[in-house]
């Protein structure tokens, strides 16, 4: 019986969601996955070596740091406790300083350094929305605060907008509408889910200042968007955002810290897609019908 076909590195990109950087990264640094060559030294992953990835991926989103990988394929081990040494714990404490220190190219240095060895999903799930959940709490009662999230907030944005950029410029296809509902000048969790949609192969447009009733159904009409993803990171009046939203025919998918009090505020309504945070935003995403899925992500799971 014929063997399965070696796969180019993009197609085992497609496959897995894990970019060509990414997985030439693993190899070098840690020959997590050596592929075959060809004469002119394409790389060449077996059905094998697929499964590999996709095992790689799981123990990622467990929390383990991809330089403590290997061993544990290699021998089928646990995963061991996170401690004060874990890796994450370092680069949590590396972008911290950076920030504090406002040094704009040691952040873009260390940042760079984690996009090529993680995907994007691992990436937002175990540095950036931790990153930012600890952020918000040291700004609280931080004397510097407004300075460091003035630095921060514009740093993300523009570091996220240009990879959702790059990533449309490859994608084909009516965009989905990305809007702030909070009116905040730069919105961090709208840009991280806009990173994560576009980088799982659907083109975005992104508008950071709020629409409101026809306006926001005027351009959902315009761009023909298949799906509206609304970021609501604070509490905003109930009946108004049902009427804005009741214009609307698309799925609309409102994600953010503050749709839980919107879940307590109102009966389920057909349409609507209420989720905590920008990687359940993808994963719902991801479920929807005839929103196919276009790239796996771990832990897919339906919408709420």
């Amino acid at each position: 019986m014929p063997s399965d076909p070696l796969l180019p590195i993009r197609e085992v990109a497609r496959l897995t969601g894990v970019n060509p950087v990414t997985l030439r990264a693993w190899e070098r640094r840690y020959g997590l996955v050596v592929p075959q060559r060809t004469s002119k030294g394409h790389r060449l992953y077996s059905h094998e070596q697929v499964q590999r990835i996709q095992a790689i991926l799981s123990w990622l989103n467990r929390g383990v740091a991809v330089s403590q990988v290997l061993p544990l394929l290699e021998h089928d081990q646990p995963p061991r406790p996170a401690s004060e040494g874990d890796d994450w714990q370092a680069q949590h404490a590396h972008l911290g300083d950076c920030i504090a220190q406002l040094a704009e190219r040691r952040l873009d240095q260390q940042f760079n350094q984690a996009m090529a060895l993680y995907p994007a999903f691992t990436l937002c799930e175990q540095l950036l929305l931790p990153l930012l959940a600890h952020l918000e709490t040291r700004w609280q009662v931080h004397p510097s605060a407004c300075v460091e999230q003035a630095f921060f907030h514009s740093w993300l944005r523009s570091k996220l907008g240009l990879r959702v950029y790059h990533n449309n410029r490859q994608l084909h296809g009516a965009p989905l509408l990305l809007v702030s509902a909070d009116g905040h000048p730069i919105d961090p969790a709208l840009w991280l889910c806009a990173w994560l949609v576009s980088d799982a192969g659907y083109p975005v447009e992104v508008f950071d200042l709020p629409l409101q009733g026809r306006d926001l159904a005027l351009a959902v009409e315009r761009l023909d968007a298949p799906a509206l993803l609304l970021s609501v990171s604070n509490v905003i009046d109930s009946e108004r955002l049902q009427r804005n939203l009741n214009l609307i025919e698309v799925p609309k998918l409102l994600f953010g810290a503050a749709v839980t009090l919107h879940k307590q505020a109102q009966h389920p309504t057909p349409g609507w897609h209420l989720l905590d945070s920008p990687l359940t935003a993808l994963r719902c995403l991801q479920g929807l019908d005839p929103l196919a899925p276009i790239l796996p992500v771990p832990g897919n799971e339906a919408c709420n």
